[in-house]
């Protein structure tokens, strides 16, 4: 594996880690602002995602400290992304959420491309630097 793409997925997984845990951290905190807006009638489905997102944020940072060890993980980091994505995309297009939401989410869609690039490219260098290659 070459330094430049072990370096590059360090970065890419540290700053997604650190960006969710910024942005997902203070909606602990949020939740009056937001009921005034939208009435929850499920707080636990609330705080259960804020909880699940945040533990994922963690994985980030884990598979930052070495991606080639964790780089099974990197996947299932890129399906996390895209899930929520896609999940909004429907909600917009069934019309149940702010098209604006899009805007928001758009960074979870930069980032799981981000990690299925980096994926690949050391997928690609573990196959041309593999058992029998000189």
């Amino acid at each position: 594996m070459s330094a430049g793409s072990v370096r590059l997925a360090r970065r890419v997984f540290a700053v997604a880690g650190i960006y969710g845990l910024i942005v997902l951290l203070p909606l602990y905190f949020a939740e009056p602002l937001i009921a005034a807006q939208a009435p929850m009638n499920h707080p636990e489905y609330f705080y259960g995602f804020i909880g699940a997102a945040s533990v994922f944020q963690l994985v980030y940072l884990t598979i930052a400290r070495d991606p080639v060890r964790f780089r099974p993980l990197m996947p299932l980091a890129v399906l996390a992304k895209l899930n929520f994505f896609v999940a909004v995309a429907i909600l917009v297009a069934l019309g149940r959420t702010n098209p604006w939401s899009l805007v928001l989410v758009s960074v979870d869609l930069l980032l799981g491309l981000a990690f299925a690039f980096v994926w690949l490219r050391l997928s690609g260098e573990a196959r041309l630097s593999g058992p029998g290659s000189a």
